[in-house]
């Protein structure tokens, strides 16, 4: 039997304003199966009487729900993070759907802790705030009212989470029937396992050093670098790196860092 991923995955709230959504998420959250949950700087009380009150039976996940002053903070540890958003832009996107990513959400979740992150409601999550995530999720809405309820938004893409969890148990199962007739000689299912991504903080320490090499080789634009690192985050990010990966990069970094002093010098001295 294969572990439940739902179990590793975490809803981060950023910046909620009301104590009733807070526990209204705790609700949606509990109705299809996820039980963790982070908030960073709630503006209400998570413990008030309303916010208990919207609970109901979920009150276990109010009350064990961690608090962070930061995102920064609040992401150490986890290996794979995705955001979401109803506002588009220059520097947002690719989006996607919670139907067509939840099934890779699951994957990650099976081996490596997963955050989705929701921005506070009248806002929605910034750039920056966006920038450390490897997918970013859209609800699709009707154009004429796009932004959703911060619990609205949270039930649909746990609701998502849990009919892919429900297919990938099914599927599972056929696996190991599958598995069953490999030993007389039948084709096996692939386990379709992603590989084990690097933390949070390794990631970050990637693209701090990146931006510092480009800004040095004037690649960026000093007044305003974050504009091309938010398409680089999501290039990198759709690439899935593990420690191995950011090794190697940073070893490159490090490399072209040299040459961008040393190998001028020696250019200027022949």
């Amino acid at each position: 039997m294969l572990s439940d991923p739902l179990r590793n995955i975490t809803i981060v709230l950023v910046r909620p304003q009301y104590a009733g959504n807070i526990g209204s998420v705790c609700r949606a959250m509990k109705n299809m199966g996820l039980s963790r949950l982070i908030l960073v700087s709630p503006e209400q009380d998570p413990l008030s009487a309303e916010a208990r009150m919207m609970a109901t039976s979920a009150k276990d996940i109010l009350h064990k729900a961690k608090i962070f002053s930061s995102l920064e903070e609040a992401l150490q540890g986890f290996r794979w993070i995705a955001g979401t958003s109803a506002r588009k832009g220059m520097n947002r996107g690719p989006f996607i759907s919670p139907r067509e990513i939840s099934p890779e959400i699951l994957q990650h979740a099976r081996s490596i802790p997963v955050a989705i992150l929701f921005g506070p409601e009248d806002r929605g999550l910034t750039n920056r705030e966006l920038d450390p995530c490897h997918a970013l999720i859209q609800v699709p809405t009707h154009p004429g009212l796009s932004s959703l309820n911060l619990a609205q938004a949270v039930l649909l893409l746990c609701y998502e989470l849990y009919l892919a969890s429900l297919a990938e148990m099914r599927n599972a199962e056929f696996g190991m029937r599958s598995e069953r007739r490999v030993r007389k000689g039948e084709a096996c299912l692939s386990s379709g396992r992603l590989p084990k991504l690097a933390e949070f903080k390794k990631i970050e320490g990637m693209y701090n050093h990146l931006e510092e090499l480009l800004l040095r080789i004037g690649f960026l634009n000093p007044k305003n670098p974050k504009r091309i690192m938010h398409t680089l985050r999501r290039i990198f990010g759709r690439a899935n790196l593990g420690d191995r990966d950011v090794a190697i990069l940073r070893g490159i970094f490090r490399q072209l860092e040299w040459y961008a002093t040393h190998g001028r010098e020696k250019k200027g001295e022949s």
